[in-house]
C-alpha cells in the first residue's frame, strides 16, 4: 500500500481489558463485561483484505504492509484468524503504580481531562469576548455538556460568511485531538490582531471548534488513572449489557450499508442500533443542520480529528469507488487537491478513506453525502505503534498540535470555494469567490 510506513519491531501497543463500566470505576448494575485486546494481524495486503478483517467486528487501529494492529475480543481474533491471516496477542504498557483516580497517569498530566478542557475553553471566551463565544451543541449520553466555540470577527452575531467546523475525539483513546481542539481555540484567538493571515481569516470566517464530541468514553478511559483503551460511548444496549456505540460509525449516511461496521454490540466497531442512536452523534447531526440558511448550508469545510497513523483521508468510505452517487469527478477532484494541499505542510499521507478499509456510517461521508460540506479526516501523531499508538506521551503535544497549524489555515483560506484549487471557482461559485 502506497505511502505507508512499517510497524517498528517495538510492540508498545496497548492490551485493553474493557470492563463495561461507567464513568467512575464502579460497575453498573445489570452490564455485560467483554475484554478487548490489542493484536497484530499478518498477512492483509490490500484495501479488499483489511475490510474482510474489519467486517468480523475488529477496530482497525494501524495499518502497515502486510500486517495490521487491532482491538478485538478473543471471538472476533479468532474469527480474524479464521480468514486464513496470524493473529498474535501484544503486549501492554506496565500499570502506573501510583495511579491518580479520574484523571491521567502522572506521566501524562498535560493532557486535559474534561473539567480541566472546560476551564481552558472558558478561559478562551473570557480573555478574547468578541471573538469567541461558548455554546452548546447538547449533552452526552451521561449529561456532559458537549461544547462548541464559535470564532469569528463578530462572534455574537450571525453573518454571511464560510463557515468551518473543527471536530475532535470521537473516539475515547484518541486524546491528543482534545489537545488539537485546545491548540486551534489559542491559534485562533491569541493570532487576532497580531497575525495579518489569521486576523483576516477570523474576520472573513466563522469557525466552529468543537473539542469533546465523547466526553463520557473520554472519562471512563482514564477513570482509575491507566488507560483502559476505551473507543466507544457509553450509552448501553438495554437487551443485552454492552455499553458503547463507536460514534463514527453511527452517522446517517449509508449507515451499515457495505461491512464497515458491526452490528454486534460488544464489538468496537458497534454501529448502534439505528443510525444517530448515540445522542453525542444525533446533537451534533442537528447542530449542522441548523447552520442551513435559507435553504443554503453554510458550513463548506470541515475536519475531523482522530488517532493515529499520520494520514489526511476524505470521502467516500463506504465504497472504493473515487465518484459515486453525490461524488462527482470534479468533486473528488476537488477533495482530492485540496487534502494534498494540506499533507504538503504536515507530512501526513493523503489518501480517499478507503484506501485503507470500507467504513459505513462515519462523520466524513455524513458531512459530504448529506450536507455537501468538503471533510477530511486527520488521523495524528504517531505514524505508528512506535511512537505511542493511542496513548503518545504528553511531551509531544506541543510539536504535534502545531504541525497541523498551516494545514488548518489552508483549508480556512479554500473555505470560501474549495473547488477553486482546480480551478472550477466560476462554475461552482461565481464572481464572489475570492482568496
Amino acid at each position: 500500500m502506497k505511502g505507508r510506513r512499517l510497524i517498528s519491531g517495538l510492540a508498545l501497543a496497548a492490551v485493553f481489558l474493557t470492563t463495561v463500566m461507567a464513568g467512575g470505576a464502579a460497575a453498573e448494575p445489570g452490564t455485560a463485561e467483554r475484554s478487548h485486546l490489542q493484536y497484530r494481524v499478518e498477512g492483509p495486503e490490500t484495501r479488499q483484505e483489511r475490510t474482510r478483517v474489519a467486517g468480523t467486528g475488529a477496530a482497525i487501529d494501524e495499518v502497515a504492509d502486510g500486517s495490521l494492529v487491532i482491538t478485538a475480543t478473543s471471538e472476533e481474533a479468532d474469527a480474524v484468524e479464521r480468514l486464513g491471516f496470524r493473529v498474535t496477542a501484544l503486549a501492554g504498557p506496565e500499570p502506573e503504580t501510583e495511579p491518580r483516580a479520574l484523571d491521567f497517569p502522572p506521566a501524562d498530566s498535560d493532557y486535559h481531562n474534561y473539567a480541566e478542557l472546560t476551564a481552558a475553553v472558558d478561559q478562551v471566551v473570557a480573555d478574547h469576548p468578541s471573538i469567541a463565544r461558548r455554546t452548546s451543541v447538547g449533552s452526552s449520553h451521561q449529561g456532559r455538556d458537549l461544547m462548541a466555540v464559535k470564532i469569528s470577527d463578530n462572534a455574537a452575531a450571525d453573518e454571511d460568511e464560510p463557515e468551518v467546523l473543527f471536530t475532535h475525539h470521537q473516539h475515547a483513546r484518541e486524546h491528543l485531538t482534545v489537545e488539537m481542539a485546545v491548540y486551534l481555540l489559542d491559534l485562533l484567538t491569541d493570532g487576532y490582531g497580531s497575525d495579518p493571515r489569521i486576523t483576516e481569516l477570523v474576520r472573513e470566517r466563522e469557525i466552529w471548534v468543537l473539542p469533546d464530541l465523547n466526553p463520557d468514553g473520554g472519562e471512563y478511559d482514564i477513570a482509575t488513572g491507566s488507560y483502559r483503551g476505551w473507543r466507544k460511548n457509553r450509552q448501553p444496549t438495554p437487551w443485552n449489557g454492552a455499553v458503547g456505540t463507536d460514534l463514527n460509525r453511527n452517522w446517517a449516511y449509508n449507515w451499515g450499508c457495505c461491512g464497515g461496521s458491526s452490528g454486534n454490540p460488544f464489538s468496537s466497531t458497534y454501529r448502534g442500533p439505528s443510525a444517530a442512536s448515540a445522542p453525542e452523534v444525533r446533537a451534533v447531526s442537528d447542530f449542522v443542520r441548523s447552520r442551513v440558511v435559507g435553504g443554503e448550508q453554510q458550513i463548506t469545510a470541515a475536519i475531523d480529528f482522530h488517532t493515529y497513523g499520520e494520514l489526511i483521508l476524505w470521502p467516500y468510505g463506504y465504497t472504493y469507488d473515487e465518484t459515486a452517487p453525490g461524488m462527482t469527478r470534479d468533486d473528488y477532484d476537488a477533495h482530492a487537491e485540496l487534502g494534498r494541499l494540506m499533507a504538503r505542510s504536515n507530512g501526513y499521507t493523503p489518501q480517499q478513506s478507503s484506501d485503507l478499509y470500507v467504513t459505513d456510517g462515519s462523520i466524513n461521508d455524513w458531512l459530504w453525502g448529506d450536507q455537501g460540506i468538503f471533510s477530511y479526516t486527520f488521523e495524528m501523531y504517531p505514524a505508528g505503534s512506535a511512537g505511542g499508538g493511542f496513548y503518545p506521551p504528553d511531551e509531544v503535544i506541543t510539536r504535534e498540535t502545531s504541525r497541523n497549524r498551516e494545514a488548518v489555515l489552508r483549508l480556512l483560506e479554500y473555505a470560501d470555494c474549495p473547488y477553486r484549487i482546480i480551478g472550477e471557482e466560476q462554475r461552482y461559485c461565481g464572481a464572489g469567490a475570492s482568496g
